[in-house]
């Protein structure tokens, strides 16, 4: 199944954090291999997470969320010497899940490179089942990203 690119512009993102392109994720075609992509973008997630209050990215159960799903989109392939930065952003709050979208810049966003998405589930990890977005992050990321909570 083919996920269609985002059409979203980069003033839709509230959030975006750079990412130092390392040697060691380039693959012998020259370019950023595609399973970092996914790396940049949980790079991008736990800062943006973090941010608004709701992990201090020290105990890792206390996070509360799971990733259900993800995917991303390789529009442009990103070279060693790139200067990028992806942006993050909440697009739906369910019941027991939000949905998260990315887009990944170059040029300081003059140059659209990939997009993506994931899904993410609120999770008990003690109890081992999903539970309901608690209040507090339903309420920080409704406040930030301008969605209904």
């Amino acid at each position: 199944m083919s996920v269609p690119p985002q059409t979203s512009s980069p003033e839709d993102f509230r959030f975006y954090h750079p990412i130092e392109i390392r040697y060691g994720d380039i693959d012998a075609q020259g370019h950023v291999n595609n399973a970092c992509y996914f790396t940049y973008m949980e790079q991008t997630r736990v800062r943006y997470i973090g941010s608004l209050g709701l992990w201090d990215r020290r105990a890792f159960d206390s996070i509360g969320i799971i990733l259900a799903e993800t995917c991303c989109t390789f529009l442009a392939p990103i070279e060693l010497t790139d200067s990028i930065r992806v942006g993050v952003r909440t697009t739906h709050l369910g019941t027991k899940s939000l949905t998260t979208e990315y887009r990944f810049e170059g040029e300081a966003g003059k140059r659209l490179m990939a997009t993506g998405r994931a899904v993410l589930v609120a999770y008990d990890y003690h109890q081992q089942q999903s539970i309901p977005i608690p209040p507090a992050w339903r309420d920080a990321l409704a406040r930030f990203e301008g969605l209904q909570p």
